[in-house]
């Protein structure tokens, strides 16, 4: 038996340079990316990481999603990467669409080698994976759209992963 997630895409932020998306589960409504900022934004052992993905994320707004922002995490056939790109124990997932469109997941503490070797953060990979694949064959269909930084088709869909 094969479980799916519905999931849907908020737009979070965007700049004239970029748009960042992020995926959210009908379970609760929130994104990922909210779930990220609640549990990290006050933590005082990460404060100095989390800082650095803000800063992160405020460059690419300012800048474009420019490759030498993100660190590839995925397969080579997918577009997840991870902020930030050196140091500090915490990584925010994320899917780098184009220079002008990301897609914001989940993250934490990086506590292993690879993504893999830690569930939670494996489950989070996965999913973006999961959504980018789905993502893709609704673009390839027509039903939704990559206009510069905008994905229309998006605002009533329910993509299931």
């Amino acid at each position: 038996m094969v479980i799916t997630k519905k999931t849907t895409v908020d737009l979070i932020r965007e700049s004239d340079k970029t748009a960042l998306y992020s995926i959210s589960f009908e379970v609760d409504g929130t994104t990922e990316f909210e779930k990220f900022v609640s549990e990290f934004e006050r933590n005082a052992t990460y404060n100095r990481d989390y800082q650095r993905i803000i800063a992160a994320l405020q460059a690419i707004l300012n800048f474009g999603a420019l490759e030498r922002f993100f660190r590839p995490e995925g397969k080579i056939r997918d577009s997840v990467a991870a902020i930030p790109i050196e140091g500090g124990k915490l990584r925010l997932y994320c899917l780098r669409i184009s220079e002008q469109i990301v897609i914001l997941g989940n993250g934490g503490v990086k506590a292993t080698r690879t993504y893999e070797e830690d569930p939670r953060m494996y489950g989070y990979v996965l999913d973006l994976q999961k959504f980018e694949k789905i993502l893709n064959e609704n673009v390839s269909k027509g039903y939704v759209r990559m206009e510069e930084r905008m994905l229309t088709g998006i605002e009533d869909k329910i993509f299931e992963i």
